[in-house]
């Protein structure tokens, strides 16, 4: 044996098992594709936000929150129905994830040094109803530090055990096979790739240098999702979400490729839910792009008028921050809309300077840097939009700035290949929705929704604009932005039972193999089900790379 544990994927996931089999004493080796300036993976570019459970942020904000109102909105959410076959771990996966979340994850973390800001952000918040899809209340609990902030100390812990003799670093190694021997994986093989000094983020190179081979008494694969591999998410698109996008922008780095489902299933793993994924629908190109094709989520307060590609409003509840594949849904499956691949946010100065956050640690300067003053100042006091924000609506190619709506309209319409806005029919649904602005009550589900979120204390201060009429000069100007479909995360995966123990084809667990983070659905083979409540991808990394490394260490 070259080591006692080997690790495939250096991302979060992976960090979690391997802090976990060297806090154990183990011997590890990390194994990625990528050179040392990726370590960390895709959580590194990540917003850093995690979802608890009666967090003190909520009960400073009177936030009543609970195991059972958690639970409900997680299981109305991802709407589990192959409880006989592929979802018979993910829900139990679920249960155990939300008890987690309202548990040891909070000290677990906070022993670890992370921090979050004072108010828990509302995201996803739902279809409208009581027993359906979303958030009942704030659960998004961004960590200081972004992305960023949450892999560093299992970074750190992974370069200590490097030193202390405990942890190999195998970097530039890309596994093609997993070593099955009398039904157990014994280790792996694969390529040498050659030397690559490129930034993080930016695609490498292929080049082969040579081969190896490893071989340990546990392996535990956790090498993430297909974002990047458009062909991947068009074969897997499922018909309930109508036709895949001709284009889409890409959430994710290039190595986000998926490869290693199929060489899991070649070995013998059993893969499930292959037809759950969750990809945005306020997805903008980034101007100053990392990888190819880098998009960047919009994450908007509720006021900006969303429309189609013809410049008609979308129905309740595909409003901003409420139902992600419930829009998605809507725009690829709606007839004359869904073969155009984008659609509108409309808004004012006013709505951008307040309710605009982009995803991503690089995106947020201020909170990757875990500057407190320089957040305070920017966000709660300052003039004009957030520094990146500003950078996009000057710089992104997605984004029309008028001052008036005819212009608007003008300026948007140059942005397709031809023109399928009609200026009168945006400037009835703008006045449609401006005229419920006037009075505290509203018959619009949209308005009703903004006075809502400025009930809770979190949106009032920092998050949701004072509600205004778009044409009000004052607010001005107004603003476009086309949103495009960015493709992020896989909801399915590899199953495996509580222990991330990987199944195989017969459902019983393969002896010595495990897998935990986006490549196991974040555990159990999918247990988002159909939808995810956000700030539950990280958290589902840790929980699951935990639960992997400690139960690999423990077999040994």
């Amino acid at each position: 044996m070259d080591v006692d544990v080997i690790v495939v994927g250096a991302g979060l996931a992976g960090l979690a098992a391997a802090h976990e089999i060297t806090r154990a004493g183990k011997t590890v080796a990390l194994v990625d594709q990528e050179n040392a300036a990726n370590l960390g993976g895709q959580a590194f570019w990540s917003f850093g936000g995690l979802f608890f459970v009666g967090s003190p942020e909520q009960k400073r904000a009177r936030i009543a929150d609970s195991v059972e109102l958690a639970w409900a909105d997680w299981s109305n959410s991802a709407g589990f129905d192959r409880l006989a076959d592929e979802d018979a771990w993910a829900v139990r996966w679920a249960r155990a994830y939300v008890e987690f979340a309202a548990g040891e994850k909070r000290s677990w973390l906070s022993s670890l040094g992370l921090r979050w800001l004072p108010f828990a952000g509302w995201a996803e918040r739902g279809d409208l109803r009581a027993d359906g899809h979303g958030n009942s209340v704030p659960r998004f609990h961004i960590t200081w530090g972004t992305g960023t902030g949450v892999v560093a100390p299992f970074v750190a812990s992974a370069l200590a055990a490097a030193d202390s003799g405990l942890l190999r670093f195998c970097h530039r190694h890309r596994v093609d096979e997993l070593i099955i021997e009398g039904g157990t994986a014994v280790g792996v093989r694969g390529k040498l790739l050659a030397a690559d000094d490129g930034a993080r983020g930016v695609p490498s190179n292929r080049e082969v240098d040579g081969d190896f081979e490893l071989r340990a008494q546990a392996v535990v694969v956790t090498t993430g999702g297909i974002g990047a591999n458009h062909d991947l998410v068009r074969q897997y698109w499922p018909a309930r979400l109508g036709t895949a996008p001709r284009e889409m922008v890409t959430g994710v780095p290039a190595y986000v490729d998926g490869r290693m489902l199929q060489i899991a299933e070649d070995a013998g793993v059993r893969l499930v839910n292959r037809d759950r994924m969750w990809h945005y629908t306020e997805g903008v190109r980034n101007w100053n792009p990392i990888w190819p094709g880098h998009g960047i989520r919009i994450l908007s307060a509720p006021s900006p008028l969303w429309l189609d590609a013809l410049g008609r409003r979308l129905p309740a509840p595909f409003f901003p921050s409420y139902d992600t594949l419930g829009t998605l849904r809507y725009l690829r499956t709606t007839p004359g809309i869904a073969e155009h691949d984008h659609s509108w946010f409309v808004l004012t100065q006013r709505i951008i300077e307040k309710e605009f956050a982009l995803s991503g640690s690089e995106q947020n300067p201020d909170i990757t840097a875990s500057d407190r003053r320089g957040f305070v100042k920017q966000r709660l006091f300052g003039k004009g939009a957030p520094g990146p924000v500003e950078a996009f609506k000057q710089h992104g190619d997605d984004f029309v700035v008028a001052a008036d709506l005819d212009e608007l309209v003008a300026g948007m319409n140059a942005l397709t290949a031809t023109p399928l806005l009609d200026a009168a029919t945006v400037r009835a649904q703008v006045q449609a929705r401006d005229a419920q602005i006037a009075n505290k009550v509203s018959k619009d589900a949209q308005i009703q929704g903004i006075h809502n979120s400025r009930r809770y204390l979190g949106d009032r201060i920092g998050r949701t604009s004072t509600p205004h009429r778009l044409l009000d000069p004052a607010a001005g100007p107004l603003i476009a932005v086309q949103l495009r479909i960015l493709t992020r995360k896989t909801l399915g995966g590899i199953q495996t039972d509580l222990d991330s123990r990987a199944l195989g084809a017969d459902g019983a667990p393969i002896p010595g193999l495990y897998a935990a983070g986006e490549v196991a659905g974040f555990g159990g083979g999918g247990v988002h089900g159909y939808n995810a409540l956000e700030g539950t991808f990280l958290g589902g990394c840790l929980f699951s790379g935990r639960a992997a490394g400690r139960h690999a260490a423990g077999a040994l």
